[in-house]
């Protein structure tokens, strides 16, 4: 005999950067799993620290973080986890982003521009990520940017099921507050049955997150409007999409996104919109300003939908099965 013949078990480990400890607490509780302990701290001059309490030799790591605010730290502590990873001999690195930075700048506007979003995959693989789970990326092509397998879940299922239970369906209308966002939400219109509509908008190429909108394409007027989008932000866009539905006669107005960026004005925008609710996932804690007062905004958890996809993934099974239906 010229070998050794092993006969173990496949072995899931799952970690937690500490961005968004509650969203990472509530996946390992579907998992049926404990997240493993880690030492991490800052030191005086702001590098990051990391070490595991158990040993991740041979297993299949499960790391999840979540880019929130401050952005960079949060990155860079993934990679450091990542590496620390790598040099405890994981058998194989999943990285598990449900908000990925950086998103929308997957591409060149204008010349001496980054695309930053394929510069945040490059520095993962770098790091020793296999396999890179995410929700909602801002463009699909960001997933051909990582040299590995991507796999992109979706938030429609949930948020769609929520407003549909919510709503009287035959005054339902679709909106997607641009041309970019029209693939998904005709997936929403066939997912509730609902007509289409879309505002067009033209951004200031010169002033960051500043929009001016112009016209409603559709048929608006005394319908419950439905505006899907995939990330809010400061909450300009949004807003002046639902003031351009309220001027051409819609009923109500409803804003949902997976990703609640919320940020700058956002607070104050969202909370004098006349949107009657804003609807969310957690892939982003809510910060703690609309924490406090969330009488207009309703946060779902995405917990399920990742828990889901980590077990088929760990069991060699298909990520896709989950979202067939669509």
């Amino acid at each position: 005999m010229t070998g050794i013949k092993t006969t173990g078990e496949k072995k899931m480990m799952f970690f937690s950067g500490r961005a968004h400890p509650e969203l990472a607490e509530e996946v390992a509780h579907k998992l049926g799993v404990g997240v493993v302990p880690t030492k991490a701290f800052d030191f005086a001059n702001g590098e990051i620290y990391v070490r595991y309490q158990e040993s991740a030799r041979g297993a299949d790591c499960f790391l999840i973080q979540s880019h929130t605010a401050p952005i960079n730290k949060w990155i860079m502590e993934q990679l450091i986890m990542i590496d620390a990873l790598k040099r405890a001999s994981a058998r194989s690195i999943t990285v598990i982003v449900p908000f990925y930075g950086y998103a929308r700048q997957d591409k060149k506007h204008r010349g001496r521009e980054p695309i930053s979003a394929r510069l945040i995959a490059d520095l993962m693989k770098t790091a020793g990520a296999d396999r890179i789970l995410t929700v909602d990326l801002h463009t699909d092509q960001i997933q051909g940017f990582f040299d590995g397998p991507v796999d992109h879940l979706f938030a429609l299922p949930l948020l769609a099921d929520y407003v549909g239970a919510k709503v009287d369906r035959s005054k339902l209308t679709v909106v997607s507050p641009d041309a970019g966002r029209v693939r998904v939400a005709d997936r929403w219109c066939d997912r509730l049955g609902a007509p289409l509509a879309i505002v067009h908008k033209r951004r200031d190429k010169d002033v960051a997150n500043q929009v001016t909108v112009h016209e409603v394409v559709g048929d608006v007027e005394g319908r419950i409007c439905v505006l899907v989008d995939d990330m809010i932000d400061t909450g300009g866009t949004i807003c002046a999409a639902a003031d351009a539905l309220f001027a051409h006669g819609a009923e109500d107005v409803i804003v949902t996104a997976t990703h609640g960026v919320l940020s700058g004005p956002a607070a104050d925008r969202l909370k004098n919109s006349r949107v009657s609710e804003f609807v969310f996932t957690d892939t982003l804690p809510t910060p703690g300003e609309l924490a406090a007062d969330l009488d207009k905004i309703t946060v779902l958890s995405i917990a399920g939908t990742i828990a889901s996809a980590v077990r088929e993934v760990f069991e060699d099974g298909s990520v896709t099965s989950l979202f067939d239906e669509q």
